[in-house]
């Protein structure tokens, strides 16, 4: 009886398991599409003006958790912009293998005519575990990690991709800022340049 409770058991966890590992895979190169392409022909906002503003954010918000937005929060909430969970080794910009396959779908999407030409800024995030800055410098790593694994792996013009990290500046819940889902990668289209 112990046994046949046992195999059920696994065979639930294993499901479960699967479920979860297909939810990681069912993200497609249309759904990227659609939510990155129409983006508009002028956008005000580099991505070296978005990482300065994460870098002064923290320092005139010094402390565990900043009590203000980033100032262009407006202003990125209105571009075309898509949410991915990339899964990393644990306090590491190395991707995890099963994030591979959805880096590829990102790839395949960017190569399409509909969105070919246009400049994305890779945006990582994190919880708010740890220190703001190291959380910063971790989500400019995983992000430079992100376009690299897209430039080197899967040939998408570099001049079109830039790396920027926000750490835990841009929760995506500021009610539960250690929450999972904070964890992301971002792809913001700032259009033709």
């Amino acid at each position: 009886m112990k046994t046949y409770l046992l195999a059920g058991l696994s065979a639930a966890i294993l499901a479960v398991s699967c479920t979860g590992l297909a939810a990681q895979t069912e993200l497609n190169r249309n759904e990227i599409i659609n939510s990155l392409q129409g983006a508009q022909q002028e956008v005000n906002l580099s991505a070296d003006e978005l990482q300065k503003a994460a870098i002064e954010n923290i320092q005139k918000y010094p402390g565990a958790n900043s009590p203000h937005d980033l100032p262009l929060a407006d202003k990125l909430a209105s571009l075309r912009q898509f949410n991915v969970e990339i899964t990393f080794d644990f306090d590491s910009a190395r991707i995890r293998p099963e994030s591979y396959e959805t880096v590829g779908v990102i790839a395949d999407a960017l190569h399409t005519p509909y969105l070919q030409g246009q400049t994305f800024v890779i945006v990582g995030h994190t919880d708010a575990k740890g220190a703001r800055q190291y959380n910063l410098d971790l989500s400019i790593k995983r992000a430079q990690a992100v376009r690299e694994a897209l430039v080197t792996t899967f040939m998408v013009p570099p001049q079109y991709l830039f790396a920027v990290g926000l750490g835990e500046e841009q929760l995506r819940d500021p009610s539960q800022p250690d929450a999972a889902v904070n964890r992301r990668v971002q792809l913001i289209n700032l259009g033709f340049k």
